[in-house]
């Protein structure tokens, strides 16, 4: 796990090396391994310096998040008390007395870096794909090795500020830039140059700031800037955070966390706190508070929903967890997409990005260039930013076939289907498609309400019939819904998985119903935000309190983007769908806002320029002002103040939320989801729903499911059937049942 070794100079070489790990982690073994050959070294007077690196092609990636996920969190003094400990380790390693130097050979990340930085001098090995940084935030943690008092007496609050409060990664050169790693070289002279810089005789002795009078004084290179004698926080002048420049800093800083994060993530405001009150401190008082914070966020919820969703769940999802087995990886070369609008052009984009020719299918060859032309724009976009250059884009955008023939779709794997979303011309542009294509190939509906099983009637080979979500814009989507008809097949799932980790998107797998998963949760709270509008509630109210519980943008906003009229047409389908059947029509309450805004006001959202905001071509989108004549606004919430305007504040965010949790735990008991985990990556992935939640069903465990039934009743009895919740969520009450704790036991939180 460490290997030690002393050469014949005294220098001893510490490398990290964890047997049957791609990477080296931090975690209760590996820490204990770690503390016991640091100390060895530095209680041998053989010993002159000190080289840390690792075995492995990366450096360190950090703490083992198993170990977080798994950690009783009840006792907050024993956690402070177990997280002291690597405070004390690092404090250990930089006040030694011997000076020791980081050789980075890989990626160095959250504790993996804290070692390097308590450490006295930071040498990387040349490599552009070598990545260092404090990730934590965006797991609803922070550094909790020192990073917050460390970096910033480094290299200034300012330039400490993108990598703590945004877990902004650094390349080895932007690091050496800021002051955080003081050389980079080749590869192959890393270890030379570690040595060489130990074996350089001392130009200083220093007595450090911790050692009592009449210390002697040591190496100076084995002292830290901060436990010299007047050191001074770079940035402020005379180093003080309350001077003027300090104090703006902190309350910019502070109004910006709050804009950007509306106060739903602890996280970021910790790390402004951390850093805030440990600079004024001397350095081991700063570490003190850097622990209380660690462990405030470690007993909140939020970070372990985070990690279970944002990690593990992503990892699972992206290494196709739910992927067949038996099945041969399908390799794709060539792939057909049908219909080059918006959604079919993003389609191609992203595929040819992945090394596919592409066949792209128009009703004639304008709107099939057209469809190209979008391709070449995107292409040009990544050229523009340096993150392609105009040879590769070109060779792209020349595996680009657009042709309005379907012939010319004979020889491709699969076919994706994207035209416009209505039965009649999908199961044309399906027939059209099988007439040309390969027995093998597998042909795929991007349809985002209508049920798989229904539309594969058109082919003559339904097994081979399977569908992918694409979420708008697909070049920024990382989300793919794949849809499971009754009769499709294993292999097709396989296969069409094989092809979503082709084009680098994640993977969640349904079970075919009409909106399958994440459209249908989707509808949920955009209807709920009509209903909402109907009631009196000011559109602005209803917008602000969405972004304020984690999403993204209001469901107003939502529906503009998606479209008012496709909401209409997809209502309208499945009414006509409905009464097809001999069934009776069930609405939810909304649809005369649709037919208002469609069929009166021809308001459909983005794609026209109005819906219910407006879309000034010299200015930013706003609501649209005559929407209160449609909709008035009670005057009680448009200005009133006090507890019972922020109670109906706390209820609408809650409303908001809840609606989607409930209608994702109806798709779980339907079987439409097979697992809660693709619901949390599907709801956060797809449709930005709350990431502090951890996801939909998160929110739930978050919550706790009795009282969060409990509260959906009231909701159901004072606004609607929208809250009923399903028999799964009352029988999981009555037991004490958590979805965390009875699908994953070994992970439940």
């Amino acid at each position: 796990m460490i290997n030690y070794n002393v050469d014949s100079d005294g220098i001893a070489t510490i490398t990290w090396d964890m047997p049957n790990r791609a990477m080296n982690v931090l975690n209760e073994a590996s820490m204990t391994a770690y503390a016991g050959a640091l100390e060895t070294a530095l209680k041998d007077d053989k010993v002159k310096g000190i080289i840390i690196t690792s075995g492995k092609d990366s450096f360190i990636a950090g703490a083992d998040l198993e170990m977080i996920l798994a950690l009783d969190t009840s006792d907050a003094s024993k956690l402070m008390e177990q997280f002291s400990q690597l405070q004390k380790m690092f404090r250990r390693q930089e006040t030694g007395g011997k000076p020791i130097v980081a050789a980075i050979n890989g990626t160095a990340l959250g504790g993996g870096f804290e070692i390097c930085l308590a450490t006295h001098y930071r040498i990387a090995a040349a490599n552009p794909k070598t990545k260092v940084g404090q990730p934590e935030v965006k797991i609803g943690l922070l550094p909790g090795g020192g990073g917050t008092q460390r970096i910033p007496r480094l290299i200034g609050v300012q330039n400490a500020a993108p990598i703590l409060l945004e877990g902004k990664d650094l390349t080895v050169d932007a690091a050496k830039g800021l002051g955080l790693i003081h050389e980079v070289v080749p590869a192959g002279e890393l270890l030379a140059k570690a040595k060489a810089w130990l074996m350089a005789p001392a130009t200083e002795q220093v007595v450090p700031e911790y050692a009592g009078k009449g210390a002697k004084a040591i190496d100076g290179r084995a002292v830290q800037p901060w436990d010299r004698k007047g050191f001074k926080i770079p940035g402020f002048p005379g180093g003080q955070v309350w001077s003027p420049p300090g104090v703006m800093t902190f309350i910019g800083g502070s109004a910006m966390v709050r804009g950007k994060t509306n106060g739903v993530y602890p996280a970021p405001k910790a790390i402004m706190s951390c850093v805030y009150e440990g600079l004024q401190l001397p350095f081991d008082a700063g570490l003190r508070v850097e622990t209380r914070y660690f462990v405030s966020l470690l007993r909140d919820p939020v970070a372990k929903s985070m990690i279970r969703t944002l990690f593990f769940g992503l990892q699972e999802a992206n290494k196709l967890v739910r992927r067949p087995k038996g099945v041969p990886k399908q390799e794709y070369k060539k792939i057909g997409v049908l219909g080059a609008g918006l959604m079919g052009a993003g389609i191609a984009t992203v595929s040819v990005q992945a090394g596919l020719d592409i066949v792209l299918i128009d009703r004639d060859q304008t709107a099939a260039d057209k469809g190209k032309a979008h391709i070449a724009d995107e292409l040009a976009k990544l050229v523009k930013r340096k993150r392609l250059d105009q040879a590769k884009a070109d060779a792209m955008l020349a595996k680009v076939t657009a042709t309005p023939d379907f012939g010319a779709l004979k020889d491709c794997d699969l076919v994706i289907e994207a035209v416009f979303e209505n039965r009649e011309v999908k199961a044309e542009a399906t027939k059209k498609a099988e007439a040309a294509l390969p027995k093998t190939a597998v042909f795929a509906s991007n349809t985002s309400t209508l049920p798989i099983t229904g539309l594969a009637e058109a082919s003559s080979r339904p097994d081979q019939f399977i569908g992918l979500h694409f979420f708008s814009p697909v070049e920024k989507m990382p989300l793919v819904e794949i849809i499971v008809g009754q009769k499709t097949s294993q292999e097709t799932l396989a296969r069409a998985l094989d092809y979503v980790q082709k084009i680098r998107k994640t993977p969640i797998v349904v079970n075919d119903s009409r909106g399958f998963f994440t459209s249908r949760v989707c509808g949920a709270f955009i209807s709920e935000g009509h209903r909402m509008l109907k009631e009196g509630i000011p559109a602005a109210m209803i917008e602000n309190c969405a972004r304020y519980a984690g999403m993204p943008v209001g469901p107003l906003s939502l529906n503009d983007e998606v479209a008012i009229d496709l909401s209409w047409k997809i209502m309208d389908q499945t009414r006509r769908d409905a009464e097809a059947a001999g069934q009776k029509f069930e609405g939810g309450g909304t649809e005369d806002i649709l037919e208002l805004m469609v069929k009166k006001l021809e308001r459909f959202g983005r794609k026209n320029g109005k819906g219910f905001y407006e879309y000034p071509a010299d200015g930013k989108k706003r609501l649209w002002p005559e929407l209160e004549k449609y909709f008035p606004a009670d005057p009680k919430l448009l200005y009133g103040e006090g507890e019972d305007k922020r109670a109906k504040e706390d209820e609408i965010k809650k409303r908001l939320l809840y609606v989607q949790a409930v209608d994702t735990a109806r798709c779980l008991e339907s079987n439409v989801l097979t697992n809660p985990q693709d619901g949390d990556v599907g709801s956060i992935m797809g449709l930005g729903f709350a990431p502090q939640t951890g996801g939909a069903i998160s929110l739930i465990d978050q919550v706790g499911i009795k009282k969060f039934v409990a509260e959906c009743d009231e909701f159901a009895k004072k606004y609607g059937p929208q809250f009923e919740v399903p028999k799964l969520l009352r029988d999981m009450a009555a037991k004490g049942e958590s979805f965390y704790g009875k699908y994953h036991p070994a992970k439940a939180a």
